[in-house]
């Protein structure tokens, strides 16, 4: 069972986005037709993805793409005009007011880029906030809260107020406060981007740690692409409310959808990304053009989820080309003009 589910999921905004879904479902009118006949907008386009337990999925897209806006259906801070959002099998849409506050309190967990952390109360007091509006005990609360920021490496900071604090430790204050609650989901929205680079290389850096270790399901916004490469297990890519590829970040390098993914992956390194497996021919294709394999010389040997860099490193001052093998079984060659051809980006050979 997948965690976070939605299907078929739109926004239209407006006053007659009723009668503007209505014609998008029987007649098929596209985004620019709304607005001119229904003073309407689409901020969603019939979104549908999964996202599987301790999966870090990132929404990525230029600002307007409706990533934002996607990201708070999950905990229905924005309603949909039509589909279905399960939180952990259940239909977020369907639940009364007090299963739905419940759900967003002991389930789910949002991070967003301004912390909006309150400044006359204490770091602790930030945390436990949230665990103080349901209800807890004020020795429990700091118990939990202290937790938390040992978890993001701010033991000791519990009473300084958040001023006191540089901005790249007031954002992990705010993912703190969101862990506090041990939340099966967390809800990242562009949670590092008013940094300054080495501190948000820093900020990812930590949170893959604690990704791998607390095992939470994570839905990640951001707009830059190497955040999201960096980031996620898997990638959606957004463009006008409508998600047009999802994959891990191998697929969209290498089969991008359309034009518009091209253009968003074009100036990405693929030494990191591209492994043997992309790029390398068949034994037989190799031997109907180089003639067959003879074992006796000794020649590279990668696996095939080595990736381009490693396969640079084999081939240099070598000549003969990198065997990959697969449990000692020779699966694909991959000569210097293939993996020339690789680093390039060009037609898979």
């Amino acid at each position: 069972m997948s965690v976070v589910e939605l299907e078929n999921v739109w926004k239209v905004f407006g006053s007659r986005s009723a009668d503007a879904m209505a014609a998008i479902k029987a007649e098929g009118i596209g985004k620019a037709e709304v607005l001119e006949r229904f003073e309407a907008v689409v901020g969603v386009k019939d979104a549908s993805f999964a996202v599987e337990e301790g999966e870090i999925f990132c929404l990525m897209g230029l600002s307007g793409s409706g990533k934002s806006t996607l990201v708070r259906h999950i905990n229905r801070l924005i309603e949909p005009t039509s589909g279905t959002i399960r939180i952990m099998g259940e239909d977020i849409g369907a639940m009364k007011t007090e299963q739905l506050r419940a759900t967003r309190a002991d389930k789910i967990g949002m991070v967003f880029q301004n912390m909006a952390l309150l400044p006359h109360r204490s770091v602790r007091d930030n945390i436990g906030f949230a665990l103080e509006l349901r209800g807890m005990d004020g020795y429990t609360r700091a118990q939990a809260a202290d937790k938390a920021l040992e978890t993001v490496s701010l033991h000791g900071y519990g009473d300084r107020l958040p001023s006191e604090l540089s901005g790249g430790m007031q954002q992990r204050v705010g993912l703190a406060r969101a862990l506090a609650a041990d939340p099966e989901i967390l809800l990242m929205d562009e949670p590092f981007s008013a940094l300054d680079p080495l501190i948000r290389r820093n900020l990812q850096d930590e949170f893959l740690g604690l990704s791998q270790n607390l095992k939470k399901t994570t839905v990640f916004i951001t707009h830059d692409l190497d955040e999201a490469i960096r980031m996620g297990d898997r990638i959606g890519i957004m463009k006008d409310g409508e998600i047009v590829q999802i994959g891990t970040a191998e697929d969209i390098v290498t089969a991008p959808a359309d034009d518009y993914v091209a253009d968003f992956v074009a100036g990405i390194s693929r030494l990191k990304l591209v492994s043997a497996s992309k790029i390398m021919v068949s034994p037989d294709a190799h031997a109907a053009t180089h003639g067959p394999i003879d074992m006796a010389n000794s020649y590279p040997v990668a696996g095939p989820e080595d990736d381009l860099d490693s396969l640079v490193g084999l081939s240099t001052g070598a000549d003969l080309p990198v065997l990959i093998k697969h449990d000692d079984a020779v699966v694909g060659i991959v000569t210097k003009d293939t993996l020339l051809k690789g680093l390039q980006g060009g037609a898979e050979v």
